[in-house]
């Protein structure tokens, strides 16, 4: 079959979100050929349980010193065609950079067309990839609308990333005000990204050095430089996991929404850094260093404040460790 199209699910920890989303992958419509299955060094008993369900049928070895892979057949529960499932059980977990990542290198080097990058908490409908493959024509790289579970919309206009202009229409996005069937923007979100294999050839893999968060925004910048980028407005995805950690401060009268732990407080700080950095290495100066500094500043600040209200000593320290080693990032010539 022409265009051929492997899935790149990234796991860890969310066994039965997986099961979910690789059952969604196998009711396809449009069958797609390949999954890449990269397991970041999950403890929750995802091989077993994978073992368990058909996936695989022999579990990786213990004590693993680097990545394990492992072709196995499944079929598309639709017509029953094979499904070449390709499990990789990484030795450590190396963030969601990390598994895309080796995800996208290994998907690349088998030679498929299409890659479909995405998280093991997002389910494609029936119907998504066939949908997302009518846009071929305009577009190498398509990302679906997702809705989550609860029904509320995942609306890309919301995500400004405060001091970047990423999109090319003004950073509202919504198909009511423009009143097309998708929208063209300049950064990627790796929750049904689907990129075609001439991208990967001019701007590469994903980044590792980000671990977790904005190594899709800068992914998707870079492939906005070669390609349109674009947001189709069809709901094609269901997102199972919404972020609402929320508690009150000291004085009990205002709610701040909370990071999950000291690892999210980290790199939601250092990795402004990297992305200020790897973009202006792209366009000089597409962010001019004055408006990055004045919003660094004031985004470290409202964090720091909101952590000694809260009185988490952790979130504080991962969140000025950032800070610190973001700063060390700019000023270094390292480039890796």
């Amino acid at each position: 079959m022409s265009d051929s199209v492997c899935a790149i699910v990234v796991t860890y920890n969310r066994k039965n979100l997986l099961i979910e989303c690789l059952e969604a992958l196998r009711k396809q419509t449009r069958p797609i050929q390949g999954i890449y299955l990269i397991d970041n060094a999950s403890t929750d008993g995802t091989p077993e349980l994978l073992l368990e369900k058909g996936y695989i049928s022999e579990l990786p070895p213990q004590n693993l010193k680097e990545p394990w892979e492992k072709e196995f057949i499944i079929q598309n529960l639709v017509d029953g065609r094979e499904i070449k499932l390709y499990y990789v059980r990484m030795h450590e977990n190396t963030g969601g950079a990390g598994g895309f990542y080796e995800g996208v290198k290994r998907g690349y080097e088998k030679g498929y067309d299409w890659l479909w990058l995405m998280d093991d908490d997002i389910e494609p409908k029936s119907q998504a990839i066939e949908i997302m493959l009518t846009y071929k024509n305009i577009a190498h790289v398509i990302h679906p609308c997702k809705v989550y579970i609860d029904g509320t919309l995942f609306t890309w206009e919301y995500l400004h990333f405060y001091m970047f202009p990423f999109t090319k229409e003004l950073n509202d996005i919504s198909f009511a005000k423009y009143g097309k069937k998708w929208v063209c923007v300049n950064y990627g979100c790796f929750e049904g990204m689907l990129i075609h294999r001439s991208i990967i050839e001019k701007i590469g893999f994903p980044d590792k050095k980000y671990f977790t968060m904005f190594d899709d925004t800068i992914y998707g910048f870079k492939a906005s430089l070669h390609t349109n980028v674009i947001y189709i407005n069809e709901i094609l995805f269901i997102k199972k996991i919404k972020k609402t950690y929320k508690r009150k401060n000291l004085l009990g009268l205002i709610e701040y929404t909370e990071e999950k732990s000291d690892t999210t407080a980290y790199y939601s700080i250092r990795n402004y850094f990297l992305l200020y950095k790897d973009i202006n290495k792209l366009i000089k100066d597409y962010i001019p260093p004055i408006i990055f500094w004045l919003f660094i500043t004031k985004f470290f600040v409202k964090k720091v404040t909101k952590y000694l209200l809260l009185r988490d000593w952790n979130l504080l320290i991962a969140a000025i460790k950032g800070f610190k080693d973001g700063v060390k990032y700019i000023l270094s010539s390292n480039e890796e």
